[in-house]
């Protein structure tokens, strides 16, 4: 056991003690035995569902972030991409006082660093990100200012908040209050232009912060009220990464019909369109079967998450983000199975070679190092396990 056990866990039981409540008790009001309860309290079991996090929160009559849901803290490994953070932060708080304090740009200048930090988020290449973000955050705003171009930037800034604000924050830890302002930058922008995929494009972004929170219900409402249709290739990749991103919030809300109506929606329209990369989406067959793995997951279905992922050859999709994403869930899954434990380490190693960030501040992946590092032998594994954890920022 390693001496901060869970994360997760740790705050699980500190709250379940406050509240003055028994074991028995709050893991009646959950659904899940006594003994499922203790063994995520000390970290025996990592807390790795969206579904099972809401329904102990209810248990315990906290919200969800107040569990995990909630990104991690900035302890969890010492990563470049770290030291960017307060000046995003600073130039969100500028733009939202309406003193973005940015330079004014051509749209053609500012068009060409959006596609910059977008390719550079797409390749994990998070610092890059963090080193340009802020100044362009305020640059396009102070543009937007002028009056001049109006219809191209609020375009750019609704791409460059959803796509590259919003979505560098989740992959680094960042609080969710953050990456909710970014979603919100974005949706103002989006509504402005009344555009229906720059609405389609900001929804995606304002689901996933509700998504975050645990607001699985208002999620669901805002990912069906865009209006996209599928009759071009644009409109088709929109559409089905908002029927992907609906059988996600589908399964973390238990509609196991409602998750496979979206996923064959989506399917469908991917066969369709074949790889693509419609508003930064990368939505294609490949990321389909990404999608189905997280998705699978969060109902719990590990044997059916690894047999999806066993189908799909990852040197075949599209891009570092979506590679790290497979090797992670393939591990995540690959370590609830019978005798795959040594193959679920090797997943999450190649998952981290692709992008640290994303295993390190992914709180369902960390919750499960904890646990592993627990269970872990003196073979290679086992000083695979111990290195990551170590990397990641978690004590042994």
């Amino acid at each position: 056991m390693t001496a901060e056990h869970s994360e997760i866990g740790r705050r699980l039981r500190q709250i379940r003690h406050l509240r003055g409540k028994t074991l028995a008790v709050i893991a009646g009001r959950a659904g899940i035995s006594a003994a499922h309860l203790s063994r995520l309290e000390s970290g025996e079991r990592a807390l790795d569902r969206r579904s099972l996090i809401v329904r102990l929160a209810e248990a315990l009559e906290v919200a969800p972030t107040d569990l995990a849901l909630a990104p991690v803290a900035h302890s969890a490994g010492d990563l470049a991409e770290d030291r960017f953070l307060g000046e995003v932060r600073l130039a969100l708080l500028a733009v939202n006082v309406h003193e973005p304090g940015g330079r004014t740009g051509s749209p053609e200048e500012l068009s060409a660093r959006v596609d910059e930090v977008l390719t550079a988020q797409r390749d994990c290449r998070y610092d890059r990100v963090g080193a340009v973000l802020p100044g362009l955050i305020r640059d396009l705003h102070t543009t937007l200012a002028t009056g001049r171009d109006e219809g191209r930037l609020l375009r750019l800034l609704t791409l460059l908040h959803v796509q590259g604000t919003q979505a560098w924050l989740m992959d680094i830890g960042a609080p969710l209050d953050l990456g909710w302002q970014a979603a919100t930058l974005a949706r103002q922008a989006a509504e402005r232009l009344d555009e229906p995929l720059l609405l389609a494009l900001s929804a995606f972004g304002t689901a996933f912060g509700l998504l975050g929170a645990g607001a699985f219900d208002l999620a669901a409402r805002v990912l069906s009220a865009p209006q996209v249709g599928t009759a071009g290739s644009v409109e088709s990749q929109v559409s089905g990464m908002l029927s992907l991103t609906s059988s996600l919030v589908s399964a973390a809300a238990g509609d196991q019909a409602g998750r496979a109506a979206a996923l064959a929606h989506a399917a469908e329209l991917a066969e369709r369109t074949g790889e693509g990369n419609a508003l930064w989406f990368g939505f294609g067959p490949g990321n389909v079967g990404v999608w189905r793995m997280a998705v699978a997951l969060e109902s719990g279905e590990h044997a059916e998450a690894a047999r999806i992922a066993e189908a799909i050859d990852p040197t075949t999709l599209p891009s570092p983000t979506r590679q790290a994403a497979y090797w992670r869930d393939y591990g995540r899954a690959l370590a609830r199975l019978p005798k795959r434990l040594d193959d679920a380490v090797v997943a999450i190693r190649n998952a981290e070679l692709i992008s640290p960030a994303r295993v390190y501040r992914h709180p369902f992946t960390r919750s499960l190092l904890v646990e592993l590092v627990a269970k872990a032998t003196r073979n290679a594994a086992g000083r695979e396990l111990r290195g990551m954890a170590y990397r990641a920022g978690l004590s042994l």
